[in-house]
């Protein structure tokens, strides 16, 4: 693949934030957490339309709060086609992680995420997705 340089001016703050980003993720320069942060904004950009994709979505709740199981039980029944498996984890008594696997269009498989995730007392929620067509 051809490399092509160029040039970018950055406010102070934001090239600390930069380097901070690069520290953390332990990239070798700036150049590969650059490449890394664009290439994941158009794979996000990519979710809002009708690509095919497969991902995951991560759930971490209370299972105790039984409204939110009603919740999620529902809302996997609705997406029922898109849901090729789950997986729940106890973690502890009082915090279980679910992962579902999830395959379809993109935009489908957001909007169910974003419901997912935003069950009232829902403690986190992460979706990624890659495309597969």
């Amino acid at each position: 693949m051809t490399v092509s340089r160029f040039g970018v001016s950055l406010e102070k703050d934001l090239l600390n934030a930069l380097d901070q980003y690069v520290k953390e993720n332990y990239f070798s320069n700036r150049s590969q957490a650059i490449r890394q942060l664009i290439s994941r904004n158009i794979v996000e950009q990519k979710w809002q339309c009708n690509n095919q994709v497969a991902g995951s979505v991560t759930l971490v709740y209370d299972p105790n709060r039984r409204e939110i199981l009603h919740q999620l039980t529902d809302i996997v029944a609705q997406y029922h086609e898109e849901i090729i498996s789950t997986q729940r984890l106890i973690l502890n008594q009082s915090k279980h992680m679910e992962i579902l696997a999830i395959k379809g269009v993109a935009n489908r498989l957001t909007e169910l995420a974003d419901k997912l995730i935003t069950i009232k007392g829902m403690q986190h929620g992460k979706l990624a997705m890659s495309r597969i067509d």
